[in-house]
């Protein structure tokens, strides 16, 4: 299932924009505020299809019959470039399990890449539910072997897949990989270059949001 937040207006779009538009992206805590705010909202839309389960809540004044999240969910999310959007998931789900993985494209002299994996720290997923964010999400293969690693940790009994701006190609790839998974994007852009980069989509979010790096 594929969930595209800003197919219908919210203010959600607003902060899109500001993601994409050149001259608000010099602005790096705002950048990364945008980003944080659009986890913010995919959690509060995740968190309506988590299980629940009825709870008596005694206040000071009687008792209340309230619904809660029946388990914490595991938050994982991809080095650097995903730890604003991590940050929202994670104001949301504030009780949550984490998990970082270090994954990055190592690209070679032709121009083609291989992802690379070098640190990967989890809890046991086995029948947990898993929400893994990336900012972009391209040819979708980082995040394939990204899951398929989380998956030596056990076996989520959800996986969902969290986003700022997904291409339609690493979206199908994704769902031939892994149809199990859901797909919350923010945007969805339909133009991949040949080097794998996102069509308008916004650049390169790592960079963005923390400032730029060595090419490896």
């Amino acid at each position: 299932m594929v969930i595209n937040l800003s197919q219908h207006y919210s203010i959600l779009c607003d902060w899109i924009a500001e993601i994409r538009d050149q001259s608000v992206q010099t602005d790096r805590l705002r950048f990364r505020r945008n980003l944080e705010r659009i986890g913010e909202i995919a959690g509060y839309e995740i968190s309506r299809q988590l299980p629940y389960e009825e709870k008596e809540i005694q206040t000071p004044l009687g008792i209340s019959n309230s619904k809660m999240l029946r388990s914490q969910p595991v938050l994982a999310t991809i080095l650097r470039a995903g730890l604003p959007l991590h940050q929202g998931l994670l104001n949301v789900f504030d009780k949550a399990d984490n998990s970082f993985i270090s994954a990055y494209r190592k690209h070679d002299r032709d121009g083609s890449f291989e992802i690379n994996m070098s640190y990967i720290t989890s809890p046991d997923l086995e029948n947990r539910i898993l929400i893994i964010s990336d900012p972009m999400l391209a040819t979708g293969s980082s995040m394939v072997k990204t899951i398929q690693q989380l998956r030596m940790e056990g076996n989520p009994a959800e996986i969902h897949i969290v986003t700022a701006i997904a291409c339609t190609v690493g979206i199908e790839y994704l769902r031939r990989a892994l149809p199990v998974c859901k797909i919350w994007c923010g945007a969805i852009d339909d133009e991949l270059t040949a080097k794998g980069y996102i069509v308008p989509g916004l650049g390169d979010a790592g960079d963005l949001s923390f400032g730029n790096k060595i090419q490896l």
